[in-house]
């Protein structure tokens, strides 16, 4: 009974059994749309590595005019391992951005190293120039090791995007986590690649490669029953066209991947087989859904997504190359001396024959019968092969060869090439008129293969940023960022020694003692080193911004630098101008922003402005950012008055003292005054007091005498 996989999404049920029928179908039709392209790239191949035949013979020599024209461009469309560039899309001052710029970008950049991009590029070139389509593949790998319960995930987004099944675990198992993690860029050749038939890569539905297998990657890969349809259809090392193809397959079978954008699920099926291995939801939640970018063409008509080998255009033109070729080595092998002389005479033939041997010497050749030897005809006896015939036929046919590879050389854009080689006694402009011309046929092809170089890059970086973890992007670009737990216990360490250094005033109030001496009343100052780390953003912030992929492609670009082979004067004088352009604007600033401070944040500005115009500035761009926020603070800030010199520091002492001295005479005069003034005011409300007691004690003797005189005493019965 065939096995169903089910999908998460709506409880959505896959058999087998029909999606493989399905994908065969496709794929065969996928197969049919490209045969006529396909054929026309093996002839292609095998006339550019030689070997449709032996040429030992001068009837089959050929003139290798694929390879010397394919020799010439690649270097001209394709010469130095392409590097990230990730910067901030519009170059504001955001820590954030620009923290999570430098992460991404060194993270691609021991990517690319890993990967080894330079061959994987310099294969796309190959294919790109003999058969006018390159590929490569994208995909995710991690390995993984039980997770200790008591550790939780320092990512729970990327835990969430974490596939269900991957290969090799088993469902049911113990929790495990993230060991290592890397992306991997797989070259995929011309033949093992294809996708549905449409005219813009825009209309493409499906893609899919051709994976070679053995049955220990199968079976660890789709389980033991995948090697019982294997051996029912036969292994892939049977077919091939070629002895070498064979010995390449043998006991491998191929594999389609293939990943299908309008039903959202991917599929791995083996060639030939009418049942599906593997169905399941896509691995990876890219923004365009393919592991791929869109292949490097070259030339192509807006009808279809069929490429045009360049070879096809000048096809006619080698083929008579190799047919002057032919002639002119067969005419070069009868370029021999050739005698012809009578036969016949015993005395006369073997005088002939000793003097025409290449190994004799000798200047006078003896003639026994010399009678018989002058009646034949004498030097007339001996008649040559016409030699000035066949060398002006030689002649005629490498004249009408170097024509038609000059016209070879005007189809394929390479005589540009040729007529941009200068010489040392060509004036600078004509060099540069020259230069300029001699790209000028092949700059479509550099721009394609920088694209997708490009693209390659960005494909990679948008992997990194949805999957790897926060300790997996520290570590491999050396970049330590704190985490927002640990900001938060360092602000709380902070608040305890302020609660602490508060308390410690509050009892030094109370016991009567000065603040500024108790102990512990200064502010605690955070050391040097965890002031950075405060400055810096968290690692939490910068995942959040780089997990989001609608913020990322606002505030992160991502690109690469040339890929052609970088011209070194030019390098050379974009730095000397970039030198020589800060150097005099810092003279010139330097001036104005002592007279008018308010103008240094407009300078600093333009050399940011002038600094982001040059590929030279790109990496000061950071250190002029921070510099000139400095500088415009400083120059913000109040300006502090002049230090007076030791001479003056004593003056004024000496007048703070004298000062002093006569302010407190001044007011010890006043309070001497101000007591005699307060003793004289108690005297004389000592005396009215007085004098007040006076006349109360008057009146109280007047009265009581007048109080007698009226009522005279009576006196007393006995």
């Amino acid at each position: 009974m065939e096995e169903e996989i089910t999908a998460s999404e709506g409880g959505q049920r896959w058999d087998p059994a029909k999606v493989g029928a399905h994908w065969q179908q496709e794929l065969e039709r996928a197969q049919r749309y490209f045969k006529s392209w396909h054929d026309r790239c093996v002839k292609i191949e095998k006339i550019y590595l030689d070997q449709q035949s032996d040429q030992t013979s001068a009837a089959k020599r050929r003139f290798p005019m694929l390879w010397a024209n394919t020799s010439v461009l690649q270097p001209a469309v394709y010469a130095r391992v392409p590097q990230p560039v990730v910067e901030r899309r519009f170059k504001d001052a955001q820590p954030v951005a620009r923290i999570a710029s430098e992460l991404v970008e060194r993270n691609l950049a021991y990517t690319g190293d890993e990967a080894d991009i330079d061959s994987i590029m310099r294969a796309v070139r190959d294919d790109f120039l003999l058969c006018a389509r390159g590929t490569v593949w994208l995909r995710y790998e991690a390995d993984f090791e039980p997770l200790d319960m008591g550790v939780q995930p320092s990512d729970p987004a990327a835990a969430q995007n974490r596939p269900e099944s991957l290969p090799g675990e088993i469902g049911g198992a113990a929790p495990e986590a993230i060991s290592d993690e890397r992306v991997c860029i797989d070259y995929v050749h011309w033949s093992d690649f294809l996708h549905s038939p449409a005219r813009r890569w825009k209309d493409v539905t499906w893609v899919a490669r051709r994976v070679p297998m053995t049955d220990e990657e199968m079976e660890k890969r789709f389980g033991a029953e995948a090697l019982a349809s294997r051996a029912a259809e036969g292994a892939a090392g049977n077919k091939g066209a070629s002895q070498a193809e064979r010995l390449e397959n043998e006991g491998k079978t191929h594999v389609w991947e293939i990943w299908c954008k309008s039903e959202n699920y991917t599929v791995w099926i083996a060639d030939g087989s009418p049942v599906a291995l593997e169905v399941s939801e896509p691995p990876l939640d890219l923004t365009h859904f393919w592991p791929c970018p869109r292949p490097a063409y070259g030339t192509m008509s807006t009808s279809s997504l069929i490429p045009v080998p360049d070879y096809v255009y000048y096809q006619q033109q080698c083929d008579e190359i190799d047919l002057l070729t032919k002639r002119i080595n067969k005419l070069t092998d009868q370029l021999r001396l050739k005698v012809f002389y009578p036969s016949g005479d015993g005395a006369v033939s073997p005088a002939i024959e000793k003097a025409m041997r290449p190994e004799n010497d000798m200047v006078m050749v003896p003639i026994p019968e010399w009678a018989a030897f002058t009646d034949k005809g004498g030097s007339k006896a001996i008649v040559t092969l016409p030699i000035d015939e066949v060398q002006k036929v030689i002649v005629a046919c490498m004249s009408a060869r170097k024509q038609l590879i000059e016209d070879v050389y005007q189809i394929t854009g390479i005589s540009d090439i040729v007529r941009g080689d200068t010489q040392a006694s060509e004036t600078a402009t004509a060099q540069r008129i020259k230069s300029q011309w001699g790209s000028i046929r092949i700059r479509d092809r550099q721009a394609e293969l920088a694209r997708f170089a490009r693209d390659i890059i960005r494909l990679a970086g948008e992997i990194i940023c949805d999957q790897f973890q926060p300790e997996t992007l520290m570590l491999v670009s050396g970049i330590k960022l704190p985490t927002m737990a640990e900001k938060q216990q360092v602000e709380m360490q902070m608040q305890q020694m302020q609660m602490a250094a508060q308390q410690a005033a509050m009892r030094a109030q109370q016991m009567g003692q000065p603040a500024q001496s108790s102990p512990g009343m200064a502010p605690p100052e955070m050391p040097p080193q965890l002031q950075q780390m405060m400055q810096q953003p968290t690692i939490d912030e910068v995942v959040q911004l780089l997990r989001n992929d609608s913020i990322r492609g606002f505030q992160i670009e991502i690109e690469t630098d040339s890929t052609i082979e970088p011209d070194e004067d030019a390098e050379k004088q974009r730095r000397m101008e970039f030198v020589q352009m800060v150097g005099g604007f810092m003279q010139q600033a330097g001036a104005m922003a002592q007279q008018s401070p308010m103008l240094v944040p407009v300078m600093v500005e333009t050399l940011l402005f002038a600094a982001r115009g040059f590929r030279a500035g790109r990496q000061l761009e950071s250190t002029l950012e921070q510099v000139g926020a400095q500088l415009s603070q400083a120059a913000s800030a109040p300006k502090a008055e002049p230090q007076p010199s030791p001479g003056e520091m004593l003056k004024l002492k000496t007048a703070e003292v004298k000062a002093g001295a006569e302010q407190r005479k001044a007011e010890l005069s006043v309070a001497e005054a101000e007591i005699e003034h307060r003793a004289t005011v108690e005297q004389a409300r000592g005396e009215m007091a007085a004098q007040a007691l006076q006349q109360i004690g008057g009146q109280q003797i007047q009265g009581q005498q007048l109080q007698a005189q009226q009522f005279p005493p009576q006196p007393a019965y006995q």
